[in-house]
């Protein structure tokens, strides 16, 4: 399973609909189960984004599927992004090409 963060920000429809957004909140996990994410946590945050999801796919094609499906709704403006653990990240920084002799 790879982890994603999934970041909200309220549409015109969300910000006037927003005391209905926990209920919201049941229905992105209703749908991350038929696409086959899970919602592991989900936040409501102050600043730039209004709420803030991790999840655990599959793949990318998963994910993306839940961040579309999420924004079709018309209530939130997402942003995805791929999260790497420590664990994950090593073998990748391993992995970087090193620049010719004489090159920086």
């Amino acid at each position: 399973m790879a982890t994603y963060l999934l970041l909200g920000s309220f549409t015109d429809q969300g910000i006037r609909n927003v005391k209905d957004t926990t209920k919201r909140a049941e229905v992105v996990r209703s749908m991350g189960k038929k696409v086959g994410v899970t919602v592991k946590d989900l936040y409501w945050t102050l600043g730039q984004y209004d709420v803030a999801a991790i999840l655990d796919a599959a793949d990318e094609d998963a994910a993306t599927s839940l961040a579309l499906s999420i924004g079709a709704q018309g209530n939130v403006r997402t942003q995805l992004l791929r999260a790497f653990t420590e664990k994950e990240i090593g073998p990748i920084l391993a992995g970087m090409a090193k620049p010719a002799r004489g090159q920086k």
